[in-house]
């Protein structure tokens, strides 16, 4: 549990703005901000509505702003405690100041993610509700806020918590078995609830499988654009995303490092590495950049293999195709707006097998049918689910359900060898308890830790 204090922090990004939010919650939080602002108008105004006032040092009376401020009263409030939001000027040195006023009338500076904590621990949210306001944050993309504000909404916290009903409903048939056995009750066989065991167990899989998508949904794939020196792979980086963002020169070798960005493709977000070119080199500094390229390329989802169509087929264009041989992805041939001295039914020839755009980055000419391509690309990375399907998104829920997996699984096995109704139902438990951890029915501190130290200060 938290201490019983205030606390506060910026709750808008750090440095200039229009408008700036400084949020308190706790006992103290509204005495604090009204010791902070004073209004205008001496008509009292209820409570969750903005009015306007002055911002002043407490110790001198001196105006530093002419702002809003809101209260929030318990438990009515985001985190369940009294709330209060100074909304000021977004000046940086004004936000820090009027941080350090709020702290010396008795207020802490909040840790990450303590607002979100606190009304994880109230009762004002759940586990999931917490991540998906993280991830409503982060969403870099369409498909990644759809599932954030599903995840928000209680989508995930609903089907989590169906399958824990049934699986009390279970437990609670074998208890009866043993704390009735002498009875002459009606209850169910062994046979129908191994059958219901079997049904659970595989509506819990569906829901763990739905972890490549939902992650990919989240976090967005990763590309790796890997081909020899030259071919004009950074030129395509920036061709993508519209921007300068890495390095072009007709210097062999310009890239020595791995360069990444973001590009929303259909709503997902994809992101793309651009890398050193794959050719032996004697230059230790250039080698150390070709095995980050090999390692980007090995932990990337899917490659962007580039060719030069402007030169003749050469060993570092086998190694390329080497790279990309089982791996999902697109090749380039680039550079079509020079003569040309490399063709696609070569590369075919050579062994690549992945579809082939034929491009020019100076021109831009195929750029359309590329971004189809790398689209297509990550749609096909996790196949489709079933309609209206609930996914999850974090390592930690797909760990969450393969406890329960394999607690239910011995369960069934249990059941099958006719052993005592005890001993399935320390399995069912274990099942229960580790869906329950999705949600924060059941929690622990280090659980908590790992989850809010993620967010920022002042969520």
């Amino acid at each position: 549990m938290y201490a019983s204090d205030t606390i506060v922090a910026p709750a808008t990004p750090a440095g200039r703005g229009a408008v700036a939010i400084i949020r308190l919650s706790g006992p103290a939080a509204i005495t604090i901000a009204h010791a902070i602002w004073h209004p205008l108008s001496a008509t009292p105004a209820p409570p969750r509505a903005l009015r306007l006032g002055e911002m002043r040092d407490p110790l001198n009376g001196a105006i530093l702003d002419r702002a809003l401020c809101v209260v929030f009263p318990g438990p009515r409030s985001f985190t369940g405690e009294d709330v209060a939001e100074l909304h000021c000027h977004g000046g940086a040195y004004l936000v820090r100041r009027l941080v350090s006023l709020a702290a010396t009338a008795g207020a802490r500076i909040a840790e990450p993610g303590e607002f979100s904590r606190r009304a994880y621990l109230n009762g004002r949210i759940d586990l999931t509700a917490a991540e998906a306001i993280a991830d409503l944050i982060e969403a870099r993309g369409e498909k990644a806020l759809a599932q954030a504000i599903a995840q928000l909404g209680g989508a995930l916290a609903e089907r989590v918590d169906g399958l824990r009903r049934k699986l009390v409903a279970i437990r609670a048939h074998l208890e009866a078995e043993i704390d009735f056995a002498d009875e002459d009750l009606s209850l169910p066989s062994r046979a129908a609830i191994a059958d219901a065991v079997a049904d659970l167990a595989a509506d819990i899989r569906l829901l763990h499988d739905s972890f490549a998508r939902g992650r990919l949904t989240r976090e967005g794939a990763r590309a790796a654009i890997i081909g020899k020196t030259n071919a004009g792979k950074s030129s395509i980086l920036n061709l993508l995303l519209g921007a300068d963002r890495a390095i072009v020169t007709p210097i062999p070798g310009t890239t020595r490092d791995v360069i990444e960005d973001t590009l929303s493709l259909g709503g997902a977000p994809l992101v793309i590495a651009d890398t050193a070119g794959l050719r032996d080199s004697d230059d230790a500094v250039e080698r150390l950049g070709i095995e980050r390229t090999r390692r980007s390329a090995a932990e990337a989802d899917l490659l962007i293999a580039v060719f030069d169509s402007a030169r003749p087929f050469d060993p570092d264009d086998a190694r390329v195709i080497a790279a990309a041989a089982g791996r999902a992805g697109v090749a380039i041939l680039n550079k079509r707006d020079l003569p040309q001295y490399l063709y696609s039914n070569e590369l075919r020839g050579h062994g690549l097998a992945i579809p082939i755009i034929e491009l020019s980055a100076v021109t831009a000419a195929g750029i359309d049918r590329l971004r189809d391509q790398l689209g297509t690309a990550v749609e096909g990375l996790a196949g489709d689910g079933p309609a209206g399907e609930v996914t999850i998104s974090r390592e930690r829920h797909r760990v969450a359900l393969a406890r329960a997996l394999e607690a239910i699984s011995s369960g069934y096995a249990a059941l099958n060898s006719a052993m005592p109704p005890e001993i399935v139902a320390v399995d069912i438990e274990l099942a229960t308890e580790a869906l329950g951890a999705i949600t924060g029915a059941i929690s622990s501190e280090e659980i908590l830790d790992a989850i809010f130290r993620e967010f920022c200060i002042g969520k």
